[in-house]
């Protein structure tokens, strides 16, 4: 099954929908690694710390950064494999004003580089002129030819000072704050669900939602259901 290989899976046969479980130290797991986020913050041929990082903030994390400046230019990926992704964002971070922001998000994004652009694990990156030339034939009898550049740094380090080496450490860091985590997937509900942004006015009802699913570790189900039961989504006053 294509999709197991690709999440480095144990071979199934058949189409039907299952429950697998993943090995303790697969570096998949929850929303952060799945393909389809991963597939979504890529261009089709080279991934994007930037672009990752900053969807991860916004959509996960709830905290939004500002638009780029419109005199910065886009980093263009060095397809020779003869700089790495670090080398070329530090030709945005040079500059006081874009280096605050991109502080935000960059390390982030940059824990997810050892996922391709279809979010499969890598531990090299790919190169056209430079590295390791790799041949073959791919499933579809089609040759292929490529070179492994350099190796994949995960590492960084976020605003509040604390290091990872990799996507293991930063879930772990990301996971240590459990109520930011529920309190923007309940700002995403609203939105789905009323189809209107969580309101300045609605702050103190959406944190008393929170403290109803505290006790339960702010688990999906409970989540939703004090959603769909409050002022917010019924409108008006609740008896």
């Amino acid at each position: 099954d294509r999709l197991a290989r690709h999440y480095g899976l144990a071979p199934l046969s058949g189409s039907s929908m299952r429950k697998v479980l993943l090995p303790n130290d697969s570096p998949y797991g929850g929303l952060l690694t799945q393909a389809a986020m991963m597939k979504v913050t890529s261009n089709g041929t080279s991934t994007s710390p930037v672009v990752r990082g900053a969807w991860i903030m916004e959509r996960l994390i709830g905290q939004p950064p500002p638009p780029p400046p419109k005199s910065v230019p886009a980093v263009e990926p060095d397809i020779r494999g003869a700089k790495t992704i670090r080398e070329l964002l530090a030709l945005h971070t040079k500059s006081e004003s874009c280096a605050a922001c991109h502080a935000r998000f960059d390390p982030v994004g940059l824990a997810l580089e050892n996922f391709d652009v279809m979010g499969k694990w890598r531990t090299r990156y790919r190169g056209v002129e430079q590295g390791e030339p790799i041949t073959g034939i791919d499933r579809a009898g089609h040759d292929f030819a490529y070179t492994l550049a350099e190796p994949v740094d995960a590492s960084g380090q976020l605003l509040d000072g604390r290091r990872f080496q990799d996507i293991h450490e930063l879930k772990a860091l990301l996971s240590d704050n459990p109520r930011q985590l529920a309190r923007n997937l309940l700002h995403q509900l609203t939105l789905y669900a009323t189809g209107t942004p969580v309101r300045f006015s609605d702050r103190a009802e959406i944190e008393s939602m929170l403290d109803a699913c505290e006790a339960d570790g702010y688990r999906m189900r409970d989540l939703v259901h004090v959603l769909v039961q409050s002022r917010i989504f019924l409108g008006g006053e609740i008896d």
